[in-house]
């Protein structure tokens, strides 16, 4: 016969049963706790009352003795006939009756052999442990042994001690306890039903809800008809419910608006092959420009050249990866002034330019960044400045200009980018470099100053708006590199 291999039960395609989980709902853990802390508070309160009722129960039979010694000392001596002393002894249960009184001690009552002892209780002054100790040694005992009970006296005695069965007491203390079981499980079944029905009604259910709306909003999580309705409840399940009722509202709406972005992404890998094309033969067509006798022609060919070549290797860029992602940064020192000086030729030529430029960059500053996508961040920035003088003018008073500065500021350096334009909206502050969304002007996409963002940070550095200036007007952005990527070059 072949050898078999056996395999685990995982290799054979059976799925392997769930171990230690509970099948026990949240409602049943609730019902037994709540049965279960019931049952323990009255353990808790059974224990000193079946002590309690030992004691209670061992009195009442001194109390009847303290009535047959009044009886035995009242009658003359030897006048007690034989059949009242039993009659005394039957009703008090005992087997002796003994009183001590002074230096004596006398016996009042005795059935003809009374059995030796077994143990002695002295209820003149008991504490709780004894009591407690005593009472579970009674329940736990045979059948049969005989206590000896001390107990204070009457008429001036010293005190009285009973001898009887303690048979009696301990069925007495069974019933007892059985009693206290049967009233502590209706207890508990009552409390345990009250407590679930109010558990149910205001935990449970809307737990329920919550946890049925997580699992269908799960299943289509796109459709926002599954977005819970908060009840409107106060307390904390209340306030669970309109912060997930939040959390599914803008995963919705990211997850629509990640769907769209992939189909948007899919339709401008195909647009990007086709514009490659056109670019091309663009740049063809532009090399034709500097052969032109034209001066004008001849100045603008290089420029227009240089534009093209950057948007064709962009568009492979984007053809190569599928998608719009940015290659890491290529560090190398760079003058700052010179990309200044680029971006703002493509933003306005200077031989069509309407809007003034002011490059305040220091000619020997020198920085350790990626001179492409540092030229795309100054470009996108000045673009934007450009659109806003063009759309709404310059402030009252103050004439179309772009200002590009950059100083040292601490361990960073500074290059901040600002125009005399009508500045940024307010509503338009808090999700300014957000893609799609940070857009301040009609017919906008948003997408420069998210790019810009994103093409700072690569660097570890980062770009902000500062506030507005009520003086200077317009805005200011300030794209900050640390100072161990930049340093300042004589030139």
């Amino acid at each position: 016969m072949a050898d078999q291999t056996l395999l685990p039960a995982s290799a054979s395609g059976a799925p392997r049963p769930e171990r230690g989980r509970s099948r026990i709902g949240l409602a049943g853990r609730m019902l037994v706790l709540t049965i279960g802390f019931v049952m323990a508070a009255e353990v808790a309160i059974y224990v000193p009352s079946i002590a309690n009722f030992r004691n209670n129960w061992l009195r009442d039979r001194l109390s009847s003795a303290y009535i047959a010694a009044l009886v035995l000392e009242a009658a003359p001596a030897d006048m007690v006939p034989e059949e009242l002393t039993r009659t005394l002894l039957t009703n008090v249960g005992a087997n002796t009756i003994v009183l001590k009184m002074r230096d004596t001690r006398r016996l009042l009552a005795m059935n003809d052999m009374p059995p030796p002892i077994d143990t002695t209780v002295d209820l003149r002054d008991p504490t709780i442990w004894a009591s407690i100790s005593g009472a579970f040694t009674t329940l736990t005992a045979l059948n049969g042994r005989t206590l000896n009970a001390i107990g204070a006296a009457p008429m001036g005695g010293d005190f009285i001690e009973i001898t009887l069965d303690e048979t009696p007491l301990r069925r007495a203390m069974f019933d007892y306890s059985i009693n206290v079981l049967l009233l502590s499980a209706i207890i508990s079944l009552l409390v345990a039903t009250l407590a679930m029905i109010s558990i149910h009604l205001m935990v449970l259910r809307p737990v329920r809800r919550l946890t049925s709306n997580l699992m269908e909003f799960g299943g289509d999580p796109e459709n926002v008809s599954r977005i819970i309705r908060p009840s409107g409840s106060t307390h904390e399940i209340g306030r669970a419910e309109e912060a997930l009722a939040e959390m599914q509202k803008a995963l919705a709406s990211e997850l629509n608006q990640k769907k769209h972005l992939a189909a948007l992404g899919l339709a401008v890998a195909k647009i990007n092959h086709d514009l490659r094309n056109m670019l091309s033969s663009a740049q063809l067509l532009s090399d034709r420009l500097a052969e032109l006798s034209d001066p004008l022609a001849r100045r603008l060919a290089p420029k227009l050249v240089g534009t093209l070549d950057r948007a064709i290797a962009f568009c492979q860029s984007t053809l190569a990866y599928g998608r719009a992602a940015e290659r890491p940064p290529e560090l190398a020192h760079i003058s700052l002034r010179s990309v200044a000086m680029d971006a703002a030729e493509i933003v306005a030529p200077a031989e069509l330019r309407k809007i003034e430029i002011d490059i305040r960059v220091p000619e020997g500053m020198r920085v350790l960044a990626d001179s492409e996508h540092l030229f795309r961040v100054l470009t996108n920035l000045c673009r934007n400045a450009v659109q806003a003088l063009e759309g709404a003018g310059p402030q009252p008073g103050l004439p179309p200009r772009i200002t590009i500065s950059a100083r040292p500021m601490g361990d960073s350096i500074a290059i901040e980018v600002s125009d005399t334009g009508p500045g940024v909206p307010e509503h338009a502050r808090e999700r300014l470099f957000q893609a799609f969304q940070g857009s301040t002007r009609a017919g906008g996409t948003g997408l420069g100053l998210a790019i810009a963002a994103d093409l700072v940070r690569a660097h570890g550095g980062r770009i902000d708006l500062l506030p507005a200036n009520p003086e200077a007007g317009g805005a200011t952005f300030r794209v900050t590199l640390p100072a161990r990527a930049s340093r300042r070059l004589a030139s």
